[in-house]
This record gives structure tokens, sequence and C-alpha cells, in this order.
């Protein structure tokens, strides 16, 4: 605590000093149903002080980031809580979300990744077909104009849109090779180029 803090901690000190006698002088005559609903207002308090001095620990947990280090081509990527690491990319100049996938030998995007980086459906032949998890799925071969990541951008691009039910798109090693090392230490994904 340094010297700025010792005024504002005493003000709130008084506020609260004030606000609560205010509350003892209106209801002197129920006591007890008064500190009942002091204690829960000093509860919910607390409570809020605890969110809001954790929040930043929660957010990285629930939702992390990826950063990168810009013009070294290094991008770090921390583990989700579902244990992936997910990657957003710009796709044709709109931002996908993909799930880092080493098993994965292409780039594979859901069909609404696709529409939303501009690829009309209704234009693909879907001539060839990957094993998944979940059985045989036909694929179309597309070209993407670029793929942006960090300050790192490729064009032309090969990737595969997926015609069968998709959660996400999968980015697999036709990208990932591109990086001259990808190493997982403890929780974080590392790639550099």
């Amino acid at each position: 605590m340094d010297t700025q803090d010792l005024p504002r901690l005493f003000y709130l000190v008084l506020l609260g000093l004030v606000v609560g006698g205010y509350f003892l002088a209106t209801s002197r005559d129920n006591l007890g149903k008064t500190a009942q609903q002091a204690a829960i207002w000093g509860l919910i308090f607390v409570g809020v002080v605890a969110v809001a001095g954790l929040w930043d620990d929660l957010r990285h947990d629930l939702m992390p980031r990826q950063s990168f280090v810009e013009g070294e081509g290094r991008i770090e990527v921390p583990r989700a809580v579902d244990g992936h690491y997910y990657l957003t990319l710009g796709i044709n100049g709109k931002p996908v979300q993909f799930v880092v996938d080493t098993g994965a030998s292409d780039i594979v995007l859901s069909a609404q990744d696709a529409e939303r980086a501009g690829i009309h459906l209704n234009r693909l032949a879907y001539l060839g077909q990957a094993r998944t998890a979940n059985g045989t799925v036909p694929i179309a071969r597309v070209t993407l104009d670029t793929v942006q990541l960090g300050d790192m951008t490729d064009r032309h691009v090969g990737a595969s849109v997926n015609g069968g039910e998709m959660d996400g798109s999968l980015l697999g090693m036709s990208y990932l090779q591109r990086f001259g090392r990808i190493e997982i230490a403890g929780d974080r994904l590392l790639l550099e180029r």
C-alpha cells in the first residue's frame, strides 16, 4: 500500500461508517433484521471484489488468447480448458477459429467457416473423401487467397471444405509444416517461422 492508497482507504472507511450509521439509526427497532441484511450486502460486496480481483485469471482460463511476438514469426497459443489449442486465422480477410490438429493432414474448413471466408458452397465439387472419427465425409479442394496469422501472410494456400457435419475448422499439417519449429511446452503451443 503506497501513500496514495491511504486517503482512499480513509474515505471508504468513513463512507462505510456514515452509511452504516444511517441504517442503524433508522432501524433501531429491528437491529437483528438490519444486521442480517448488512451481512448479506457485505457478502455480496466481498464476492464482487473477489470476482473483480480474479477476473484476469478467470478470463485467461476460460477464454485463452493466442499471442504474437511481432516481427519474429513466433506465436504462443495457450491450451484451452478442453485440452485443445485454438488459433484464429484470417482466411480471405475474415477471422476463422481453428482447432490445431496434428492428426489432420490438411486445413479443413467447416461449411459455415468456408461461407464466412467467401467460398460459394454451391460451386464446389465434392470429389474427394476423408476418413474421420465420424466416418467418411465428402470434401472439396479449394485455394484460399490469403491465410494470415499475426504478421505472417501466406497466399494461395490449398485447403479442403468438409461436406459433412463439422463443429469447427481444423488446422492440419499442410499449414503447420510451414513453421520451422512446433513445440508444446507446459500448457503452451509454440510456433516459429
